[in-house]
């Protein structure tokens, strides 16, 4: 039985079970349309994505030949495989998408200053998904009236936490 990795974690009310997740994209990005897509994958990568293993860090989405493309994703080697039957940790994976999603994410992508991310990896019904997303990038300003703002909503709450 293989050793469950820190980052695994049970599914959820809706039937998703959580595998990673880019909180830095709310940070860095402001996130606008989003989609929902497979992936193509090989059995090892399944395995490890089950055990916790995958890292969105550095990744995004890139669409060529009217194809969707996960790339700079980490998926780590799956520990019960042999280093021959194992995976390449990172390298560009296919996304399955409807045409007219594709069609739609391309044409936001064309537009200035837009980016594709992936903000989310998780199971749904055994398969699992990449939660797709439009992101515009912040400026200096922006992030640091983010930080500000969640500074005075933590004191707010401390502060009614007081007179409960």
């Amino acid at each position: 039985m293989a050793k469950k990795r820190k980052g695994a974690r049970k599914a959820s009310a809706d039937g998703t079970k959580l595998v990673a997740a880019n909180r830095r994209a709310r940070f860095h990005y402001h996130l606008d349309d989003k989609q929902e897509a497979g992936l193509v994958l090989t059995g090892t990568e399944v395995k490890a994505a089950r055990e916790g293993g995958v890292n969105l860090t550095d990744s995004y989405v890139r669409i060529k030949n009217g194809e969707a493309f996960l790339v700079g994703c980490h998926f780590s080697p799956y520990s019960s495989a042999s280093q021959a039957a194992n995976h390449e940790p990172v390298r560009d994976r296919k996304l399955l998408l409807h045409r007219r999603e594709l069609d739609k994410l391309d044409a936001a992508l064309r537009e200035k200053g837009q980016t594709l991310l992936v903000t989310r990896l998780y199971f749904r019904e055994g398969r699992l998904k990449a939660e797709v997303c439009v992101g515009r990038g912040k400026k200096d300003h922006d992030k640091r009236a983010a930080i500000k703002e969640r500074a005075v909503k933590k004191e707010m709450d401390r502060a009614m936490k007081t007179y409960r």
